[in-house]
């Protein structure tokens, strides 16, 4: 709880009065991301002989949350930098590589997650990106797109494939410097939502990168990558529900107070029926991503619950922001409030890190196995 009231004061004090300016020049401030590391938010699972905090996944989720009730785009840093970055390195990374690389992520470097292509999204295995051996280094040449925080980030965290040949079973990932020689960041994305989170196409130009950066095992990348993914789906939950409860928190006073004909919009039977309907869904939304969260740290089989929370989430998501701009009218439509940000940010969480479509197959194929 005391993260919890600690992520929600750093929210509305520090982030709250610059979302619209970050949200309108497509950046996030320096000072909210110094925030995010001064107060933890960005190693809070790193140990704390690396600088972390030294807590537990489920305070990721509920950092996550917080976050993404002011500001999902701000909130995505702290979740791909916990589920993602920092868990991978902690789980497979060389005592050299945690040295080295831990107490950056937990105090001052960015990390990104380098697997999508241009050929290869919702089949991310179908990746192109080569990583030829030559004596104690590999040389990397392919291209990568959506790839999140590549203009803020310190370290890549590659996917690339040693042996085609081999097809998924090659892929390997590799932590890459962002002062490597031939990697090249593009120009961000001109995106729909989440516009403070900057997107970029990646492109590797000859990129040396000495065998000592290879995270884990040659050829176990793609079960690097699904481990973690299915991880942070439960942080893409998180992030959905926090904006999904930010939009509602906002929107519910305002309906409280708006009167038409004689009678505040709150008082209508109709719209009472509504709102009951959303704050439920949020309240399950919320349930099934805490239990999910909980089945992860404690070590038991949470595939199909993580993908049940992220599916479930984002549609909600979706939908109790598509509501708070119908509750409040032409208000809700226009950028002096929040509420259609919210709406607009909501939408990439039926996409990224598995589409709603991949989610309810990853569901029916455990039910399957199940029955």
């Amino acid at each position: 709880m005391m993260l919890k009231r600690t992520v929600e004061r750093f929210a509305q004090e520090q982030i709250a009065p610059l979302v619209l300016t970050m949200d309108e020049n497509s950046k996030v401030e320096k000072s909210v991301i110094q925030g995010l590391f001064q107060h933890g938010l960005m190693g809070i699972e790193i140990d704390t002989i690396y600088g972390g905090t030294g807590a537990s996944f489920f305070s990721s989720v509920l950092a996550i949350e917080e976050l993404a009730k002011v500001d999902a785009s701000v909130a995505l840093f702290c979740d791909l930098q916990n589920t993602l970055i920092n868990t991978l390195i902690m789980k497979h990374g060389t005592e050299e590589q945690k040295a080295t690389y831990l107490t950056k992520l937990a105090t001052e470097e960015i990390g990104s997650f380098c697997l999508s292509e241009a050929g290869a999204g919702s089949d991310s295995f179908s990746l192109k990106t080569r990583a030829d051996k030559k004596g104690d280094y590999f040389v990397i040449n392919g291209s990568k797109m959506w790839i999140s925080h590549a203009e803020y980030a310190g370290l890549f965290l590659v996917m690339a494939n040693v042996d085609p040949t081999r097809g998924y079973k090659g892929i390997t990932c590799f932590l890459v410097d962002r002062g490597t020689e031939g990697l090249h960041i593009g120009k961000p994305e001109n995106k729909l939502g989440l516009r403070a989170s900057c997107t970029c196409p990646l492109t590797f130009d000859n990129v040396k990168v000495p065998e000592a950066n290879v995270l884990g095992q040659i050829g176990h990348g793609y079960k690097y990558a699904i481990g973690m993914l299915n991880k942070g789906r439960v942080g893409i939950a998180a992030q959905m529900l926090g904006l999904a409860q930010g939009c509602f928190d906002y929107t519910i006073p305002y309906i409280k107070e708006r009167v038409q004909f004689g009678t505040r919009l709150f008082d209508f039977q109709g719209l009472q029926h509504q709102v009951a309907h959303v704050a439920t869904q949020l309240e399950a939304a919320r349930l099934l991503t805490y239990n999910t969260a909980r089945l992860a740290e404690a070590g038991r089989p949470f595939i199909k619950e993580a993908s049940m929370a992220k599916y479930y989430a984002s549609e909600i998501a979706g939908r109790t922001t598509s509501k708070c701009i119908d509750w409040m009218g032409g208000a809700g439509y226009v950028k002096a409030y929040p509420v259609e940000k919210y709406f607009r940010n909501a939408k990439i969480g039926t996409i990224y890190e598995g589409t709603s479509n991949i989610q309810l197959n990853t569901i029916a194929k455990h039910i399957d196995a199940e029955y």
